[in-house]
């Protein structure tokens, strides 16, 4: 998949409860999740993210709680994507799990600013800065976490897959 989007940064260690604090555990309604996303380190980060918009991290981004809260609050809030150094093993597979592509690459990340826009292909793990004119690589995804991503997430494509084996 192509996004392409403004970029937002955050530092290293932006952990759950910074994505979507504890305070609103108590729903899983996305557009409410998407309504507090990023509060604690930017009040007003859900009312300024555009569709399409790109999260840019350091290491470890979606460390602490496993909650599938935090990838949701993002999704829904319209970021298309997040690329970062590293991210926290349990972050990465709820947010695969939910539809969420994230991508690391650890060079980029040092280079992209904030207000930057980005084209990124999920599918060759290429990063494009579109202000700079700089191109990135990442890792892409095996073609079957491509296939979950593209399906909106795990249930998506599991329900996919059944109507395929159905008879």
């Amino acid at each position: 998949m192509i996004f392409k989007g403004k970029v937002w940064t955050f530092k290293d260690n932006i952990d759950t409860d910074v994505i979507i604090p504890a305070r609103y555990l108590n729903t899983t309604d996305p557009k409410e999740l998407a309504a507090h996303c990023m509060e604690d380190v930017d009040p007003d980060f859900s009312k300024k993210v555009a569709v399409g918009d790109i999260i840019v991290a350091g290491k470890n981004f979606g460390c602490g709680s496993s909650r599938e809260h935090a990838p949701l609050a993002i999704k829904s809030a319209g970021v298309s994507c997040v690329v970062a150094k590293s991210f926290a093993r349990i972050f990465y597979r709820n947010s695969i799990n939910i539809g969420l592509p994230i991508l690391e690459c650890e060079e980029c990340v040092d280079e992209i600013e904030a207000g930057h826009h980005l084209e990124i292909d999920t599918d060759k793990g290429i990063i494009y800065n579109i202000t700079t004119g700089k191109t990135y690589r990442a890792k892409p995804f095996p073609e079957f976490i491509n296939e979950i991503i593209n399906a909106g997430g795990l249930l998506n494509y599991a329900k996919k897959v059944d109507t395929k084996c159905t008879p």
